[in-house]
């Protein structure tokens, strides 16, 4: 049988157990509070974002695709899921994709990233061209596409290797700028 001591003891215990949960209970919700007010930024994101590039005259150049955008802290905007493609009226026929980009405010360079690969169905020589890279900028208004990296192009049954590239695309020009290697099939 249970003595006063003993319910007074189980009712002890009972009231820190509950002040003990409420206080773990309240401090946790602060913390998540904090957590999501210190990560919440005031920028804008977008769904099947869609960005059209046009001259001084107002024609279409340029279209660029990508499933997800979001602006960052420092007002660039990150792009995932990537496909850049020039009208017909631009007489580009380059279509590059990319699992992200980077567009800066101060800039008009677009920093593309992983898996990136440009074709062209009258590439290099007239030929279907694709163009391999890690990481690849494209100035969209000049025509032009660059990196550092290493790339692989193939221009019909040629391929080719090389570390660093600069791409005119409108000039169907390709300057490669070192380590180039090939394989050329008659």
């Amino acid at each position: 049988m249970m003595n006063a001591r003993n319910s007074l003891t189980i009712a002890g215990l009972l009231i820190i157990a509950v002040g003990t949960w409420y206080m773990a209970s309240s401090n946790k919700q602060d913390e998540i509070t904090k957590s999501v007010a210190d990560t919440a930024f005031g920028g804008y994101y977008l769904r099947s974002a869609r960005i059209l590039g046009t001259d001084e005259s107002g024609q279409l150049l340029y279209e660029i695709r990508a499933e997800y955008g979001e602006q960052q802290e420092d007002n660039k905007i990150e792009l995932q899921n990537v496909r850049i493609k020039y009208s017909s009226g631009a007489d580009v026929p380059w279509t590059i994709s990319a699992d992200m980009a980077m567009i800066y405010d101060d800039q008009d360079v677009l920093r593309l990233s992983g898996h990136v690969v440009a074709v062209s169905d009258e590439g290099f020589s007239g030929q279907v061209t694709e163009i391999r890279a890690p990481l690849l900028n494209i100035d969209p208004n000049g025509y032009k596409a660059e990196t550092d990296s290493r790339v692989q192009i193939r221009i019909g049954s040629r391929s080719l290797t090389a570390t660093g590239m600069l791409a005119l695309l409108q000039e169907n020009k390709l300057n490669l700028k070192s380590n180039v290697s090939g394989k050329f099939v008659p």
